[in-house]
């Protein structure tokens, strides 16, 4: 008889083979803060490649640099005998660095001109090759920028007036102080600390004050009640769902910009998650495990409190993605709690998701994934040099400039003090969204899984309230606005002034606030974004006042507000808001 063959042991090197690459990886991800070096090389390579393999657009090139040289030449010869000679280039209307008179004066007027159209020669010599691709192209021309951004005349005392002027005035003492801010700042750095002037923004002090109390607690939340302020409220209550990457209490700021104080205000009851900053021992929570926990477990609790057949849901950032894939989850089992969808500053679909997207691929991926595998999270340091780098311009150099070499600290706000209180993101949860969102685009594509089942955005029947802003380099509008593109369901959009978090910050009142606005009916025709803004109806003032118009639209006449927590159901009241998560380092 033939006694059946044992399986092949597996290789014992496997094992250690995979711990020491990913080890590897992860080293290499701190050396290069998480930018994969391949991505780089490949993109590099590529575009020299084909720059080299392409003599008409070098000659092209050739030509346009003699032609900026002339222009320059042109510059110079007209404005030694008018000051007040037309630049040979003006700077992109976002570029403010030259903005001071002193660049008008020789010789810095041609130093600037001479940067800008560098500047321009540059973003020809990385764009239109044939042969690269799209991907290339963008890293190249991205990575000149960055470089560019570096040797900015504005960044050296020899080539920046407003600096030289500055010094001469305080006889030095400017670069005696901004060395001093440096110092602390990397003391502050070295020690885990908040930078300078955070100490004055104390959470449940004066802000996150809106008085409320924690109704639930599992693992990954703290589910808020806030107080009502009115006599009545509408019986639907409103459920926020805010992104995890940061702490909540963006949308409960200072008292004057406070949207959930607001949202009170309106006569409604008001719902909040705060999500745990997770650790290592968190590393093994998924994206499947936020939405149970998060706003499934939410939408359990808030029904059980108030009784309500129906709620209002909002969702900020990847809270909103987080909230559409619950809500068409739902729609797919039939559970029709949901009253309205209203996403601010979310996608939820990817194939374009700006400058972002640059950092996406499988190359990037892989070297995140190591990263986060060695230490079980992402840290919100990672997350915020990757958001600094895509507009390093504003939020590195301008700064270095102003805080060190001019010596010059900007005062610190609420939403500067909030920005610098990150979060961490768990090794599972991050690698499957990147992966499977922002790499593989699953939701859009009808691919994305939950419990084994695909759900899409198909399904929804409920109103969609979304919000881009002008600005967002983490979330462009235009990416926002293809939710259009996903579901029939009724769509209210909204593209507001402002970058992705202060364009959100938009309290009735605040100065130069704007808003376009149009509705899409159940099943109507869609526009592209661009023929979208040549219909939509520019409006001044707050898109919160819309909102909240919007809302009342949708809800049922008032009624007495419901009572805080619901201990004979299991959600007895635990604490004061803002809670104990919000606290976590």
């Amino acid at each position: 008889m033939t006694m059946p063959s044992s399986p092949t042991p597996a290789d014992p090197l496997d094992g250690i083979a995979e711990t020491w690459d990913r080890a590897a990886a992860a080293s290499i991800a701190q050396m290069t803060h998480g930018l994969s070096p391949a991505t780089m090389m490949l993109a590099a390579a590529d575009w020299a490649l084909h720059l080299g393999i392409a003599p008409g657009k070098q000659a092209q090139l050739t030509a346009k640099m003699a032609r900026k040289y002339m222009r320059l030449m042109d510059y110079a010869s007209r404005s030694a005998q008018n000051p007040d000679a037309p630049p040979a280039i003006d700077p992109l209307p976002q570029d403010h660095r030259f903005s001071d008179p002193a660049w008008k004066q020789a010789p810095f007027d041609l130093i600037a001109q001479s940067f800008l159209l560098n500047q321009q020669w540059w973003h020809a010599a990385t764009t239109g090759i044939g042969g690269v691709s799209k991907a290339h192209e963008a890293q190249v021309a991205f990575g000149a920028r960055q470089l560019l951004d570096v040797l900015a005349p504005t960044n050296f005392i020899a080539t920046n007036p407003v600096l030289q002027k500055r010094i001469v005035e305080t006889n030095g003492q400017c670069l005696i102080e901004g060395f001093g801010h440096f110092i602390e700042d990397l003391q502050r750095t070295i020690r885990g600390e908040p930078p300078a002037g955070a100490e004055n923004f104390t959470v449940g002090e004066n802000i996150a004050t809106t008085k409320g109390k924690v109704v639930w607690r599992n693992r990954l939340i703290e589910l808020i009640q806030y107080e009502p302020t009115t006599e009545t409220v509408r019986p639907e209550p409103v459920l926020i769902v805010p992104a995890w990457i940061m702490k909540y209490y963006i949308l409960d700021l200072s008292p004057e910009n406070s949207l959930v104080r607001w949202l009170t205000g309106q006569g409604y009851t008001v719902f909040m998650v705060s999500w745990h900053n997770p650790d290592s021992r968190d590393r093994d929570m998924d994206m499947d495990d936020y939405r149970r926990l998060g706003p499934m477990a939410a939408l359990d609790a808030i029904t059980a409190i108030t009784g309500a057949s129906k709620i209002h849901a909002a969702g900020y950032c990847l809270g909103g993605t987080l909230l559409s894939i619950a809500a068409a989850a739902m729609a797919r089992d039939g559970d029709d709690r949901l009253a309205s969808v209203t996403l601010l500053a979310a996608q939820t679909e990817f194939s374009e998701p700006g400058e972002l997207g640059l950092f996406i691929d499988e190359a990037q991926l892989n070297i995140l994934d190591n990263m986060m595998w060695g230490r079980g999270y992402l840290d919100s340091s990672q997350m915020s040099g990757a958001f600094q780098i895509l507009r390093s311009n504003d939020l590195v150099w301008s700064r270095v400039l102003q805080t060190y070499l001019i010596g010059e600290r900007e005062g610190m706000i609420d939403l500067m003090a909030w920005n610098a209180d990150g979060t961490r993101m768990p090794y599972a949860m991050h690698s499957e969204y990147l992966n499977r969102l922002f790499l593989n685009d699953e939701l859009a594509r009808g691919k994305y899984q939950v419990d084994e089942r695909s759900v899409s955005l198909s399904a929804l029947r409920a109103p969609i309230f979304a919000v881009g802003t002008e600005k967002d380099h983490v979330a462009p509008w235009k990416s926002v606005h293809k939710i259009h593109l996903l579901t029939n369901s009724e769509i209210t959009f909204i593209l507001t002034s402002g970058g992705h978090n202060a364009g959100i910050v938009s309290e009735p009142g605040h100065p130069r606030r704007y808003f376009h606005m149009l509705t899409r009916k159940e099943d109507g025709l869609s526009f592209s974004p661009d023929e979208w803004l040549d219909h939509a109806a520019r409006q001044q003032g707050s898109w919160w006042s819309a909102w909240g118009e919007w809302l009342n639209d949708r809800s049922s006449p008032p009624i007495a507000p419901p009572p805080m927590g619901a201990p004979d159901k299991g959600y007895a009241p635990i604490t004061d808001a803002p809670g104990t998560y919000i606290l976590e380092k």
